[in-house]
């Protein structure tokens, strides 16, 4: 049976559009359905047991390397056809790239997204998301699949750090969405009591073009 395929909100499009160009960063705490974060979640669980997660690098090219004591997490990178419950998330982001490029003309030419598992005491120091040597990452996406019954408590938050001094956690709830700018949004991932999933990713332009939002 084929899955009923889901249309995007446009008013919530439109909303993450018109905070990106005011203030550079948007959270919408229900993104997903229920089902569909669920069944991504499952997903990701999967590949976590049939071993197809791999521990994540830091840095670009020949100087990858793995870094415990800067990031923790498992990832694998989606690729259209893999799964159908991907499929349809990458939909969804294909409808908000069109979006942005509309709102804010980003020319962004395409999605790169991966599944994160944070096993218990994983972190991710703080960072940006864009490289120094590339420049293609412009806008960086982070939607949560963990249960609705995840607390404060269990950490794992998403800790957001603005030019003002002042600091934003997420908590990471299944179905919420997160997006900011790639280039200017520093962040961490604070450790958890249980394991934290995600699906991150990034809309990418060309690269080496001038830019201003």
């Amino acid at each position: 049976m084929r899955a009923m395929h889901i249309s995007p909100d446009e008013a919530l499009l439109t909303r993450i559009v018109d905070d990106l160009a005011e203030r550079g960063w948007s959270q919408q705490d229900i993104f997903l359905p229920e089902t569909l974060t669920r069944e991504l979640a499952l997903e990701c669980r999967k590949r976590a047991a049939e071993g197809e997660l791999a521990p994540a690098a830091v840095g670009r090219g020949p100087a990858q390397e793995i870094r415990e004591g800067i990031r923790g997490d498992h990832i694998q990178w989606l690729e259209p056809g893999q799964a159908e419950p991907c499929d349809r998330y990458l939909q969804l982001m294909d409808s908000l790239r069109q979006t942005l490029n509309r709102g804010l003309f980003l020319g962004l030419e395409d999605f790169e997204a991966h599944f994160a598992l944070y096993p218990p005491g994983a972190f991710y120091r703080r960072h940006v998301d864009r490289f120094r040597d590339d420049d293609k990452r412009m806008v960086s996406a982070v939607i949560y699949l963990n249960d609705a019954s995840w607390q404060p408590e269990d950490g794992g938050q998403l800790r957001m750090f603005f030019k003002d001094g002042v600091e934003h956690d997420v908590q990471p709830i299944g179905g919420c969405l997160v997006v900011f700018l790639s280039g200017d949004m520093p962040h961490e991932v604070l450790p958890a009591t249980r394991d934290r999933l995600s699906l991150t990713g990034w809309f990418r332009r060309r690269g080496n073009e001038p830019f201003e939002l």
